[in-house]
C-alpha cells in the first residue's frame, strides 16, 4: 500500500461491499494517545452510538469490568473462537490478543445501529476488507514526549512496559497515512469536537442516507 492510500474509505455507489443501514466507525491510536477517553466522551455525547466490546487475553486493569470494558478470555479460548470464525478481526498487541465479534457487528449494522470499534491499526486493515465504507479515524498525540508523560501519569504500567509501548508507538504512528481522518489530541475538548464532527458528517454520506431513507430518495427520483 502506497502513502496516500487509505485503509478505510467511503463506499461509492455501485462498488459493492456491505453498506447495511448502520455506520461503522473504526478508531485506532497508539497506547496513551487518549483513544479510550475520547470514545467514552463521544458515547456520552451521542448515546445512539454503540461501542463494540472486544475480546482480549490480557488481564483486567484496575477498575475494568468483564463484559463492559472487554470480554476477558484465556488464550486457548480466544484461539478456539478465532478458528471457529467468530471474529471480524483480530490482532496481537504487546503480546496480548484482541478481537471483535463478527456476529455482534453484523447484526447491529443490519439493524441500523451505528457502531464504534476501538482497535489496533492491524485490525482496521482486516475490517476494511469486509466493510469498505467503514470510517477510519486515527488519534495521535501532539508529541512523543506528551505520549510518554501520559503513559507515566496514568500509572497502569511499569517503566519497562512504558518504554515498550513508546517503541511500538513509532511503528503505529507510521500507519497514520492509511486512515481517512487523523485527530491530534492536544486539547481534549477540541479533539472530542473533531471526533464528533467526523461521526456526524459520515452519517450524511450517500450510501448511509439512501439506506436509511429509501422512500425519500425514491420520491425524489434519486438512485
Amino acid at each position: 500500500m502506497r502513502p496516500g492510500e487509505s485503509v478505510c474509505g467511503t463506499l461509492d455507489p455501485g462498488t459493492g461491499g456491505q453498506p447495511g443501514l448502520g455506520s461503522l466507525f473504526v478508531v485506532a491510536a497508539p497506547s496513551g494517545a487518549g483513544k479510550t477517553s475520547l470514545v467514552t466522551a463521544l458515547l456520552a455525547r451521542q448515546p445512539e452510538l454503540r461501542l463494540s466490546v472486544s475480546y482480549t487475553t490480557r488481564a483486567p486493569r484496575p477498575g475494568e469490568v468483564d463484559g463492559r470494558d472487554y470480554l476477558f478470555v484465556g488464550r486457548k479460548e480466544f484461539e478456539r473462537r478465532r478458528e471457529a470464525g467468530e471474529f471480524l478481526e483480530w490482532a496481537e498487541v504487546h503480546d496480548n490478543l484482541y478481537a471483535t465479534s463478527r456476529h455482534w457487528i453484523e447484526e447491529r449494522i443490519a439493524n441500523g445501529v451505528d457502531i464504534v470499534l476501538e482497535i489496533d491499526w492491524q485490525g482496521a486493515v482486516q475490517v476494511r476488507h469486509l466493510y469498505p465504507d467503514a470510517v477510519c479515524i486515527f488519534i495521535v498525540p501532539p508529541s512523543i514526549e506528551a505520549l510518554r508523560e501520559r503513559l507515566t501519569t496514568r500509572g497502569q504500567d511499569n517503566p519497562q512496559v512504558i518504554e515498550q509501548r513508546l517503541q511500538a508507538a513509532e511503528n503505529e504512528l507510521a500507519q497514520a497515512y492509511r486512515f481517512e481522518y487523523v485527530i491530534i489530541n492536544q486539547d481534549f475538548a477540541s479533539a472530542l469536537t473533531n471526533l464528533s464532527t467526523v461521526v456526524e458528517v459520515a452519517r450524511l454520506r450517500y450510501s448511509r442516507q439512501i439506506a436509511r431513507h429509501p422512500e425519500i430518495f425514491a420520491g425524489l427520483g434519486i438512485r
